[in-house]
């Protein structure tokens, strides 16, 4: 962070993205909550930002984002002051309430009402019954034997008054002690706990504030660092309105960095005191999105994508609970699969695409998410940086190479998005070959122009056209370059024979030397193309893909930005910053080498979200290690009972306990006995019989097959849950509409 609270740009690529020359100054108490000015889509935005620090959205918004908060900065307070207790993994914490571990036996709401209501019914009878003598007046006894006879008459000391309460007193004891009696036969504790109580406790929790030492909007932390200028600055900004979750999310994650001594507490105190909740802004200038449809909370990070059944199948720990994403379940990465309208890019790609981009916002992410035009995955505003392949209005292009300088790092990635799908999936394969074949032509053909080639010169080496090779041979002689001469001629002698990869990465590579793709991968200089080295810093990246008419374009294209991603962020310098690359319809982008890069992504602080219409689209060898691989795996509706087959095996079985019900007819001997035995079957149609219940331990599967494929209501999906810590949930029953 910069003295002047800017975030430094750090450029990775011999031809970066342009940058803004710097965020916007925002005044330091903006006079009614305006909005920051409008992010420009210049390049990726970075700098070292501090690292996380918890996270931070409200349920919903109170208003949209281009409205002014507040005046009172009410509902932002009470949003910051909502407790979020420890939870299992996946539970909503935002005002949480956890349950028991097991369910405890509790009687039907119905059946404990009705008693309730009996008990009371019968009290009140008995009373009356007392009251107007019907029963007697032996409950008279004790009070005559305890009171003094002086206290009965009206001529006592006590006088008139005095007799009235003693007698009306007694009264109430005697009323009292049967409607104890009546409230323990009613259970009446019991529905006080359960109905009403939770009321009470609801609505002292909105009125109660904590203590100011407890108060996360005094910004105690800040005080007790001797920086008290600055909280009380943050606290009258949080109490005016003029505070955001993003804000306040921005400003934690900037302290966060002065903690860990990465930015210097001077510099902290002076900008948040020149400019209050807008101290520290993303290099966009953005404060928030343009819109948001999901429900947030980045004090924990998370987003709400739907709330667990109340089904016997999900623990009792979770049922109506919600249920929620964030950083620590994403780093595990996650594969939804279900069939086209099942809620695959609704219920999942952009409540998650959203939750990203607002912790990019704070200075906590960096996202990339990958779809066709017009998937619907959020406005172009929500972005720094859109890449629209083949939309020849596209401000950005995409770096063929991933930004890379070193000519075999760049053929290993272009081989995976080439032939990757290609390679036998089975375990030890790999795509070595083609990537020997690129090397020896993108190490020659660098040494001479100083740059890598752009794709009708990199088919044209591929097809072994003359002309080609003689200019790049011609210039590595005059270079000295004796070693790559020996590439060069190795790749010529390899052209034609039996097993040549050539020819098949040269009709893989014309599919991107289109008329449509003319002006994309350029490699000259002259257009601005985004690298995936650049996420190292807080950016919100949309790359549409032109599957409409070029489907395999896409699906090679899906492969290549995957095995960018995962190349790429192995080798960040900052991990502090999460990184997540969300593909929506990841066909044909499972290959080996990427269910590989899967399984390392977890150490860098980085994962992936990937949706499929069905595992068919996987191959059969590879669909094991993919869900092995992620450890989030969600079922929507509408799996067939093969895609289910594989679910049931990853999540395994579990022991439950089976009931087995006998009925056995009775048989009466004695004449009475038969006589009753014929009165019950006239009344109840049915002989009389004995139940006999024996109960065993048995291990079932978690979720059969066909349980995935036909039980699964529409708008619901099987979710299991695995963080980094490795704590997981089973697969759990989930309402995304909830």
């Amino acid at each position: 962070m910069d003295s002047d609270g800017t975030q430094e740009a750090r450029g990775t690529h011999a031809n970066p993205v342009p940058r803004p020359a710097g965020p916007p100054e925002v005044p330091a108490a903006p006079p009614s909550g305006h909005d920051a000015p409008p992010s420009g889509h210049g390049a990726p935005p970075g700098g070292s930002d501090p690292p996380s620090y918890g996270s931070a959205v409200p349920p919903r918004p109170d208003r949209a984002p281009g409205v002014p908060p507040m005046p009172d900065g009410s509902s932002f307070l009470t949003w910051l002051r909502t407790p979020r207790p420890e939870a299992s993994p996946g539970v909503w914490r935002f005002g949480h309430r956890p349950r028991p571990a097991e369910e405890p036996e509790e009687i039907p709401t119905r059946q404990l009402l009705s008693g309730a209501l009996i008990a009371f019914l019968v009290g009140w009878l008995i009373w009356s019954l007392l009251q107007n003598g019907y029963l007697g007046n032996w409950w008279w006894v004790p009070f005559d034997l305890i009171v003094p006879d002086a206290w009965r008459g009206g001529d006592s000391g006590i006088g008139e008054t005095g007799t009235f309460l003693v007698y009306e007193g007694y009264e109430l004891l005697v009323a009292l002690a049967i409607m104890v009696g009546v409230s323990r036969l009613g259970r009446w504790g019991e529905v006080w706990r359960r109905f009403v109580a939770p009321r009470f406790r609801r609505q002292a929790s909105q009125e109660s504030h904590p203590a100011p030492q407890d108060d996360p909007a005094e910004w105690n932390e800040l005080r007790a660092a001797g920086v008290a200028d600055a909280a009380e600055r943050l606290s009258a900004e949080a109490r005016s309105g003029l505070m955001r979750d993003v804000d306040h999310a921005r400003i934690v994650r900037a302290w966060q960095g002065v903690r860990s001594g990465r930015h210097s507490l001077a510099t902290f105190s002076s900008i948040v005191l020149r400019d209050g909740a807008a101290a520290c802004l993303h290099p966009s200038g953005d404060r928030d999105l343009p819109s948001r449809l999901a429900r947030h909370d980045l004090v924990t990070g998370q987003v709400r994508l739907g709330t667990a059944v109340d089904d016997p199948r999900n623990p009792y720990t979770y049922r109506g609970a919600g249920l929620a994403l964030g950083p620590d379940l994403l780093g595990t990465s996650l594969v939804a699969v279900g069939p086209a309208g099942s809620g695959k890019t609704g219920a999942v790609v952009r409540p998650v695409a959203e939750s990203l981009c607002l912790q990019a916002l704070a200075g906590r992410a960096a996202v990339v998410v990958v779809g066709a035009a017009g998937a619907g995955l959020g406005p172009a505003d929500a972005y720094d940086v859109v890449v629209r392949i083949g939309n020849q209005e596209s401000e950005y292009d995409l770096d063929l190479y991933g930004g890379t300088t070193d000519p075999d790092e760049a053929a290993a990635v272009l081989a995976e998005a080439l032939a990757g799908d290609l390679a036998d999936p089975h375990p030890g394969s790999d795509s070595r070959r083609s990537t020997t074949v690129l090397a020896q032509l993108l190490g020659p053909f660098r040494a001479v122009h100083g740059r890598f080639p752009s794709v009708p010169e990199l088919r044209g080496l591929l097809d072994g056209s003359p002309g080609p090779f003689a200019a790049l041979r011609q210039g590595l002689h005059d270079a000295g370059q004796e070693s790559l001469l020996r590439e060069l001629d190795a790749r010529e002698r390899q052209m034609g024979q039996p097993g040549d990869v050539g020819g098949v990465l040269a009709d893989r590579i014309a599919l991107l030397d289109r008329p449509a793709f003319a002006s994309f991968f350029d490699t000259s200089g002259a257009t601005r193309p985004f690298t995936l080295k650049a996420l190292d810093h807080p950016v919100r990246v949309r790359i549409d893909l032109p599957e409409r008419g070029h489907a395999d374009a896409s699906r090679m294209l899906a492969r290549l930005v995957l095995a960018q991603f995962t190349a790429s962020v192995a080798v960040r310098e900052d991990r502090s910053l999460f990184a997540c690359l969300v593909l929506d319809d990841a066909t044909g982008a499972v290959t080996p080498e990427a269910v590989r890069g899967i399984q390392r992504l977890r150490s860098g602080n980085a994962g992936v979200v990937l949706t499929l219409r069905t595992l068919d689209d996987v191959a059969r060898p590879l669909r094991g290690p993919l869900l092995g691989a992620t450890g989030c795996r969600m079922a929507l509706s509408g799996l067939t009972p093969w895609d289910g087959q594989d679910f049931a095996e990853v999540w395994g079985k579990e022991w439950t306990e089976a009931r087995d019900v006998t009925d056995r007819q009775i048989i009466a001997e004695t004449p009475a006995g038969k006589a009753v035995h014929m009165l019950r079957r006239v009344i109840t149609g049915k002989a009389p019989t004995a139940r006999a219940v024996t109960v065993r331990q048995v291990e079932r599967e978690r979720w059969s097959a066909s349980e995935l494929a036909h039980a699964v209501p529409a708008g619901h999906a099987v979710l299991s849950l695995t963080d980094v810590k490795g704590e997981h949930a089973p697969p759990l029953l989930v309402d995304l509409r909830g």
